[in-house]
């Protein structure tokens, strides 16, 4: 991560002309409503039990409209006369392979609707029976199957595309992969109204607005850094973070898990790696690190949701608590004191020290052995004291000791120079889009994961009076978050080279759930529509207009965001950071 580079100058902040709701026909929902209007406190279950049960037969429309959806969808076909109404005695019918994402769109909408919700191992559709079926391709029949233009087509949805169809008898989702359902069962559960993410029985119409949504992702990998290594999080609050990436169609967490500050993750043939470097963090906390199976259940959650883990060990520099841990690995072999603050630049393992490359071997054995993705990142940022000819060996060998592993290399934009490695994954974080040696890297065969620090670094203030945050590279509010195109950022690199998009968050002076979420919302959703949605649906007024929709579902689900003034929320949002963590219930595997 960077030190300080001259900040660029931010763009004007638009002027506040604040667009009408985006769902300005029904009134803004005050959250959280569990009473209902002139009903004595006594009386209120009894009342919301059988309006529940009355639900059903309340007319007018969706409050939600087709195309509120973040990220936006590629095609969005409404149909005004096909509003679906959930009710009580729904089914969830689905195909075996699609059994686990019906049981987990079950487990979303039940909590609030108090509707049992079964789920059966069938894809025959009935008039109140939501059908998710990854191999059915039939199409419903009626205006919205006329306006969808026929069949679906597998091919074009690809691996994580959906189709998604409403009508007044039924929802349907289709998909190729059970990917693709979970993205359409997210897409779906946006389209109820904002008390679906009450924990608690709300009564409500749970109406789907009538239409087609065809849609598939824009960039293959989409994902957000959480950097557990300046501030350590428990697995519970990593998991409350992947379950908000696969809100918005993010399918990669990155987990910076090594630095000066702190080293998370237990290896088993160096085990004074995480007992003795993972002691501290930034501002003299205890610190923590993961235990195998806790980061075993961490994979497992991000993969049931979606999510591809990639961990980051971060060589050859940012090392000093491994080398507080082994100073044999220190150039003058001597242990350097524990590290707190957060300056940066300062540590590097040896790099001509042979013990320096089993070490390397062993670290990235043991963590790719428990990860099952394709990706491993090597860090390789900010190695000031390295020189050069010996930063570029260290890495070249380095890159042949991850493809050792079957992994494929990610590395920050510096291992650019480095000789290219199969497949190689350069993550560029620049805030200059014009770099020679990145779009040298790429005419080699390097790809891009997009992370600009003046756009997407996350860990950026909104404002100068954000009171936690860096400004390194400037200010970041909502709109410089969505106003960038991935595909053209960087000059001299083709779109094709361009593999996805990433919010990286560094935490030196974030420590709680709540401040993450703080720093993550309202701009995550931002770079998740980059990463996600078509160029040309790409639009700062009506993004913001749906984004602010967005704004009552994370209040009544108790993530705390930051009330942006360039949005149009509704009344009720959080005007502070709160000074513990948001409570929540423990995410189950």
């Amino acid at each position: 991560m960077p030190t300080n580079p001259a900040a660029p100058e931010t763009e004007p902040e638009p002027s506040d002309t604040r667009p009408t709701s985006p769902s300005s026909d029904v009134p803004a929902v005050s959250l959280p409503a569990v009473a209902l209007p002139g009903v004595p406190a006594p009386a209120a279950a009894l009342a919301r039990v059988a309006a529940g049960r009355a639900a059903g037969a309340l007319t007018g429309p969706a409050p939600v409209r087709l195309g509120d959806v973040v990220p936006a969808p590629e095609q969005v076909l409404p149909d005004p006369a096909g509003d679906f109404t959930l009710s009580a005695d729904a089914v969830l019918q689905v195909s075996a392979s699609g059994r686990d994402v019906a049981e987990q769109l079950a487990g979303w909408l039940r909590p609030a609707t108090g509707f049992p919700l079964p789920v059966a191992d069938t894809a025959e559709g009935g008039p109140l029976t939501l059908t998710l079926s990854p191999a059915d391709a039939a199409v419903p029949s009626g205006a919205v199957a006329a306006a969808a233009s026929g069949p679906v087509d597998h091919a074009r949805l690809g691996e994580e595309g959906y189709r998604l169809d409403v009508t007044a008898g039924g929802v349907r989702i289709t998909a190729v992969t059970p990917t693709g359902l979970f993205h359409g069962a997210q897409t779906l559960r946006q389209l109820l109204p904002a008390p679906i993410e009450s924990p608690t029985v709300i009564a409500a119409r749970w109406a789907v607005p009538g239409g087609t949504i065809v849609d598939r992702p824009r960039f293959a990998y989409r994902g957000a850094m959480l950097d557990v290594a300046r501030h350590f999080f428990p697995v519970e609050d990593v998991l409350r973070v992947v379950d908000h990436l696969a809100r918005y169609k993010l399918n990669h967490l990155h987990l910076h898990l090594t630095d000066d500050q702190g080293w998370r993750i237990a290896v088993d043939s160096w085990p004074r790696l995480a007992e003795v470097g993972g002691a501290t963090e930034v501002g003299g906390g205890a610190g923590g690190w993961f235990t195998r199976d806790d980061y075993r259940r961490i994979v497992a959650y991000a993969a049931r949701r979606h999510v591809t883990v990639v961990p980051e060990i971060d060589l050859p520099g940012h090392t000093n608590a491994a080398l507080v841990a082994y100073p044999e690995l220190a150039p003058g072999k001597v242990a350097p004191p524990p590290y707190t603050g957060t300056e940066v630049g300062f540590s590097f393992v040896d790099p001509a020290d042979e013990r320096t490359y089993a070490f390397v071997a062993d670290v990235v054995g043991e963590v790719a052995a428990l990860t099952p993705g394709p990706w491993l990142h090597l860090g390789g940022d900010e190695a000031f004291k390295v020189p050069a000819d010996s930063y570029r060996a260290f890495v070249e060998r380095a890159q042949r000791l991850v493809g050792a592993t079957g992994k494929t290399v990610v590395g920050w934009h510096q291992l650019a120079p480095a000789e290219h490695a199969d497949g190689r994954v350069l993550q560029w974080w620049g805030t200059n889009g014009d770099d020679p040696e990145t779009a040298d890297a790429v005419r080699r065969g390097a790809r891009l994961i997009l992370s600009p620090g003046n756009h997407a670094y996350l860990d950026m203030k909104y404002a100068p009076d954000t009171p936690i945050g860096n400004d390194w590279a400037g200010l970041i509010d909502v709109r410089r978050a969505y106003e960038w195109d991935p595909a053209t950022h960087v000059r001299g690199v083709p779109a094709e080279a361009v593999l996805g998009v990433e919010a990286p968050l560094w935490t030196e002076s974030v420590t709680t759930i709540a401040e993450v979420e703080f720093m993550l919302f309202p701009r995550l959703p931002a770079v998740a529509e980059l990463g996600w949605s078509p160029r040309e649906t790409h639009d700062w007024p009506r993004f913001r207009s749906r984004l602010a929709a967005q704004g009552p579902r994370w209040t009544t689900a108790g993530i705390t965001f930051h009330p942006s003034p360039e949005i149009p929320w509704p009344p009720t949002t959080p005007t502070q950071i709160p000074t513990q963590p948001t409570p929540h219930t423990t995410p189950t595997p």
